[in-house]
């Protein structure tokens, strides 16, 4: 069964072709074209703007993909798009394309939940995780840790109660002056910067539970950096101190939450999963407790096409389709997904 994914929640155009069948199959052909320029002069992303260049973007990337793939109209078995959560107008965009498309090719079409997308992106590499395991997910709108059985089989052990950490890193850069987006450039000031000069607070690691909470953390920055000269050393150590910050949080709570399930299994997605540090030391924890480490590939740690198409790939062969209403949902809940 050949899916076409369709991925357009926020400042992403994705659109790829995956291919189910066990054999020959897998992610056939997949391209991103990424709205960075157009929304870094106003540091961060303008919704209208982001809806209106996906409009623009998205059938010329569905026509280099099938021609990419060998691909006609007639052999793609469905069309699968993200519906939420996300910016209301950018998820009309791909759902109105999404559903127009498998209404004109006769085939079934299915809505997507962005973050189901995101935690099961992993499985796209060779080395797949298996059923149960904890998941990690970070980026910019989501911070959060699931136990995941089975898909769409997902409960929340914990998430962010404020800002995303990749929120966080985009509101801390744009503070120091590195543009946007905020994970690269604070990773980028950091290699420079003195870890030891600026200690900020782990928030919420000194209390039971595993919700997260940035918001505090983002403040201490901005307190710390209005007290200084903000000259190139400054803005490198604010750098260091924050992701070293950040990252240890994200690590404190994991690590909780692995002891908790007693998974031996972790998969950590969404664009912070790119995050040189964070990818170290979990990995020098994974080396000493016998974790078994999972992470997509750095072009799919962001919004792809390529996770949507093989969520959505999942839920058609379980039957699962769209009347002829399409709709978005901004706000939805990954524990609302039917499971299968």
């Amino acid at each position: 069964m050949r899916i076409l994914g369709l991925e357009t929640s926020c400042d992403d155009t994705g659109v790829a072709v995956y291919d189910s069948d066990p054999v020959s199959g897998g992610l056939l052909a997949h391209k991103l074209y990424s709205q960075i320029e157009l929304h870094a002069e106003y540091g961060g992303v303008v919704p209208e703007l982001a809806s209106r260049d996906h409009v623009r973007k998205l059938l010329p990337l569905i026509k280099a993909v099938l021609t990419e793939s060998g691909l006609k109209k007639d052999q793609i078995d469905g069309v699968a798009y993200t519906a939420g959560p996300g910016l209301a107008g950018a998820l009309l965009v791909g759902a109105a394309v999404g559903r127009s498309l498998a209404w004109g090719w006769q085939v079934p079409a299915i809505a997507v939940h962005h973050l189901e997308g995101h935690l099961l992106s992993p499985m796209l590499e060779n080395e797949a995780p298996a059923f149960p395991f904890l998941g990690l997910l970070v980026s910019g709108g989501h911070t959060l840790l699931a136990d995941i059985r089975g898909v769409g089989q997902y409960h929340i052990l914990g998430e962010s109660i404020d800002d995303a950490v990749g929120e966080a890193f985009d509101k801390t850069a744009k503070h120091l002056g590195l543009g946007y987006p905020g994970g690269p450039a604070i990773a980028s000031a950091a290699k420079t910067g003195q870890t030891g000069r600026f200690n900020f607070p782990r928030p919420m690691t000194n209390r039971p539970g595993l919700d997260f909470s940035f918001s505090g953390l983002k403040t201490a920055v901005i307190t710390a950096a209005d007290k200084t000269s903000l000259d190139q050393q400054d803005i490198a150590d604010i750098a260091a101190g924050f992701q070293e910050a950040a990252i240890d949080t994200l690590l404190i709570k994991t690590q909780r939450a692995l002891a908790q399930t007693g998974y031996k299994s972790l998969v950590v997605a969404g664009g912070v999963s790119a995050n040189e540090l964070l990818r170290t030391r979990l990995g020098q924890i994974a080396k000493k407790e016998g974790l078994r480490l999972y992470f997509p590939r750095p072009e799919f740690c962001t919004d792809n096409g390529a996770m949507i198409a093989y969520a959505g790939a999942q839920r058609l062969a379980a039957g699962q389709s769209e009347g002829l209403a399409f709709g978005a949902w901004p706000r939805w809940k990954l524990d609302d997904l039917v499971k299968i």
